[in-house]
């Protein structure tokens, strides 16, 4: 017998045990009667095994009861417990669907908008692609994915499970070249040029140029308390490439990028236990590393003592990149207070697919 908040579903057998007993027959002879095994007239009587017609044709010779009747029963029993798994089932999802951002993935345009939980589950089984969703419960997030995040919470957690399906979704529709890691090692001094380019001018290049490594680049909008600024996992025959936009600042957008670049070019993803934080701090030297080299910055704070504007402006024309970056990395090791020369620091605001 299985139940559910609304249902009972009880098996033939129920019934079977019930003629037994009345007539004060044995499972044993009765199996002998029914010219079956004793282990199968026990899996009948606890609903294990499905009646069968040739079973209910037995039934009927050896109770008495007609054929039809067992069959009717069984049918009923199929039909109830269908009904006791899916409410169970849905009971279940209900608590899963309580810690997705469902409210901002509606907004997005990520699922549909709809205040009924139940329909909330059912809009986020096919948004992943599952029949329940508690099929995700022992893979939640890519295998190997790696992530740049700030902070890790069980609300940031479902977050990134989100995003990062929107952004498997999404990166059905860019076409790639094959895994190519010696590729992007070689295409990364022209990823860098673009920093002084408006996203309207590099986003194309760009998400091209990673394509033909193996690549495809997706932007995506924040979602709050997910602390996730990028993401990288493999998708089949592709890497993944997932960036948050948010009106970010063009240096954070950069140290993102390069970050996950990094996980990439030092093998960091893949790992069934995802990235330790040995990795996140290794993709952090990389993209420092990469936009401003170490020696490079070491020589520009050694030689000088006040940073203008022009003082930054000139090193970064020095080095080829945004003057932004240069203000950011000062600000980081405390250089530069942060709010000062706001003007050197541009706002990116990118066209996102959805």
């Amino acid at each position: 017998m299985e139940r559910s908040r609304s249902y009972i579903a009880t098996p033939p057998g129920a019934t079977v045990k019930e003629q037994l007993i009345y007539r004060k027959m044995t499972q044993k002879e009765f199996a002998v009667r029914m010219g079956m095994s004793e282990k199968h007239i026990s899996k009948l009587i606890n609903g294990e095994v499905q009646l069968t017609i040739d079973v209910a044709r037995r039934l009927e010779l050896v109770l008495g009861v007609p054929a039809q009747f067992w069959c009717n029963l069984e049918a009923l029993y199929r039909e109830k417990l269908a009904k006791v798994d899916e409410e169970n089932a849905m009971d279940k999802d209900i608590e899963m669907v309580r810690k997705f951002p469902y409210k901002e993935m509606a907004k997005n345009g990520w699922v549909e908008g709809t205040t009924k939980i139940e329909e909330k589950v059912i809009n986020l089984r096919k948004f992943f692609e599952v029949f329940r969703l508690e099929l995700l419960q022992e893979h939640l997030v890519p295998a190997g994915i790696a992530c740049r995040r700030l902070s890790e919470t069980e609300k940031s957690y479902y977050a990134l499970v989100a995003w990062a399906q929107k952004a498997k979704l999404q990166s059905r529709e860019i076409e790639t070249q094959p895994i190519n890691i010696k590729a992007l090692k070689a295409a990364v001094p022209k990823i860098r040029q673009m920093t002084k380019l408006l996203p309207e001018e590099f986003c194309g290049i760009l998400a091209d140029l990673l394509s033909e490594c193996g690549i495809a680049i997706v932007f995506l909008p924040h979602i709050g308390g997910s602390f996730l600024h990028g993401a990288t996992f493999y998708d089949g025959d592709k890497i993944v490439l997932g960036l948050t936009v948010r009106g970010k600042d063009a240096d954070k957008f950069w140290f993102s990028l390069f970050h996950e670049i990094g996980h990439i070019i030092l093998g960091h993803i893949g790992n069934v236990n995802g990235t330790t934080d040995d990795d996140e701090q290794a993709a952090d030297r990389y993209a420092e590393n990469t936009l401003i080299p170490e020696e490079e910055f070491h020589k520009f704070v050694t030689h000088n003592q006040l940073y203008s504007e022009d003082v930054i402006i000139r090193f970064a024309e020095e080095e080829n990149i945004d003057a932004g970056i240069v203000l950011g990395r000062l600000q980081k090791y405390g250089y530069v207070q942060y709010g000062w020369y706001k003007d050197l620091k541009k706002q990116y605001c990118i066209k996102m697919d959805t």
